[in-house]
């Protein structure tokens, strides 16, 4: 895996895309790369939310606390964010074929290992491994896109590959409730396994060949001594909230307040080394800034209502993993529908008139969720979420490339992980504070019942209509930290750029010449 065949060796489909043709479309080579790189990305993210549909079942099997259990997710999400730092690094060290091919089977192990866990933390434990395997692949992808469609193609092909961002999201409780219903839920695990085998192949088929990196990059030691346990800290404070003494708890304050210092410890440090972890100059560019923040909360308002949504089907409804999970297909179909046009638009009128217009269709596809009963019309669900689907896809890829726009080339592979970092760490944040705030609300409700492992086993038949709509409301009061957050995007959203992006030639890529951009994070 680490040594790659010889050029004649590797077959004729090895050549990668070079300059996009100047007709408006995307050249034939260009496409093979994004068919490879997307089917890791649907791996890996189809990873995060498959596991959504599960929780009530791994809570009840596990004997644990809702706040414990999403731990599942949370811990998965917050390894994906604390690896992308060493993405840039790693790249220039080692190669970016070497490093996807590495990622991939740390990736594939660790869907293995989780397959046979035997207890909450273990499945944790290994789920934290799939993460650390699976953090670099997205922005390996994402740089490789980047540099070889130029910006004036940018936001059609960041449709492309962001196809498993929202789809595989929507496609992981459909999958996973079958699964969970018919057969196991180790087996939303084991699923990773063929999947992850033909994108090894075809990465061998597909992807450039790597040259030997360069030996004298440094890895900044020091910033990612202060990010991985500041973002791990906020994160774990957020978590055990939920287990006991809430946001007052001291082991709580003292691990958000610690996590806090050294986040800013980082910051600090960033602005002053040579060659940090993270370029947080790049802030300085206010387009960059402002997309970075509709970034983040993108990833929130996704991940954090994907934690929520097959729950409240499954624990106030009575309804089974399967059906939770078929409940979210609108969602999935109103983001094909808004990805198929989004990008083009945005190429032509700038992101700042198309995202605004997609963060505002979110809010409105998730305010009706802060009014949910035990006995709301699940066709009127499915239709908001189809309008949440449709908001999603106009705005989260125009929202990254948005951030692209303004940058020298050589800063994409900078900006690719710091908008990757974010927006994990919006999700597994999010992810977090709802876990606790539902649990508080359903606890505030039904005294007994929300504040410890009983959470989870108020679920099964159909709740009695008093009990139902007590629960209910205890999901849209959570809901409103969703709206909350996705109001906050949409104001980002109306400063962003409203220009198509400079007319530019791309970096030609050629076997001879790696896709890949040198890394200035060392």
């Amino acid at each position: 895996m680490s040594d790659q065949p010889d050029a004649a060796s590797r077959p004729a489909t090895a050549a990668v895309p070079g300059p996009v043709p100047d007709d408006g479309k995307l050249d034939p080579a260009l496409l093979r790369l994004c068919g490879t790189v997307m089917l890791g990305a649907i791996m890996v993210i189809l990873d995060t939310t498959i596991v959504s549909v599960a929780i009530r079942d791994l809570g009840k099997e596990f004997n644990t606390s809702l706040s414990t259990i999403s731990w599942v997710t949370t811990g998965y999400l917050l390894a994906l964010a604390v690896v992308i730092p060493l993405s840039g690094w790693a790249v220039e060290r080692f190669g970016a074929t070497r490093m996807w091919n590495i990622s991939l089977t740390m990736f594939i192990v660790g869907s293995a290992l989780c397959g046979l866990a035997w207890s909450a933390p273990v499945l944790v434990g290994f789920r934290v491994l799939q993460g650390l395997g699976g953090g670099m692949i997205m922005p390996i992808c994402m740089t490789l896109l980047a540099r070889s469609a130029g910006p004036t193609r940018i936001n059609r092909v960041m449709s492309i590959i962001g196809v498993p961002t929202l789809i595989a999201p929507v496609l992981g409780p459909v999958i996973g409730g079958l699964i969970v219903d018919n057969l196991s839920w180790r087996w939303i695990f084991y699923v990773n396994l063929p999947i992850g085998a033909l994108a090894l192949f075809l990465s061998w088929r597909v992807l450039p060949r790597d040259d030997r990196g360069s030996s004298s990059n440094r890895l900044d030691l020091a910033g990612l001594a202060l990010i991985s346990p500041g973002l791990a800290g906020v994160v774990y404070g957020l978590s055990e909230a939920g287990n006991g003494g809430g946001f007052g708890s001291l082991k709580v304050e003292l691990s958000i307040i610690i996590g806090l210092v050294l986040l800013v410890a980082f910051v600090l440090h960033a602005l002053r080394a040579q060659h940090p972890l993270l370029d947080m100059k790049l802030f300085s560019n206010k387009d960059f800034s402002l997309a970075s923040v509709a970034t983040f909360v993108i990833g929130a308002v996704l991940f954090g209502a994907l934690f929520l949504l097959p729950l409240y089907y499954q624990v106030d409804r009575g309804l089974s993993a399967s059906t939770a999970g078929l409940l979210l297909a609108p969602q999935g179909l109103g983001a094909m529908i808004a990805m198929s046009f989004s990008g083009r638009i945005a190429d032509r009128r700038g992101p700042g008139s198309v995202v605004p217009v997609g963060m505002a269709l979110t809010l409105v596809g998730t305010i009706p969720f802060t009014m949910v009963g035990g006995h709301t019309n699940e066709l009127v669900l499915a239709a908001v979420l189809f309008v949440r689907g449709l908001g999603f896809g106009a705005a989260m890829m125009p929202a990254m490339a948005a951030a692209y726009q303004t940058l020298a080339p050589s800063a994409v592979p900078r900006a690719t992980t710091t908008l990757n970092i974010l927006q994990r760490v919006g999700g597994s944040v999010a992810t977090a504070l709802v876990a606790v705030e539902l649990q508080h609300n359903i606890a505030s409700r039904l005294p007994g019942v929300g504040g410890g492992k009983s959470t989870l086993a108020v679920t099964g038949a159909k709740l009695p209509g008093p009990v139902a709509d007590k629960v209910a409301s205890a999901f849209g009061a959570t809901f409103w930290w969703v709206i909350g957050l996705s109001a906050l995007g949409f104001v980002a959203s109306l400063f962003l750029p409203r220009i198509s992006p400079p007319a530019a030639v791309p970096t030609p890529v050629t076997p001879a010449t790696p896709a890949r951009e040198p890394v200035a994070v060392d």
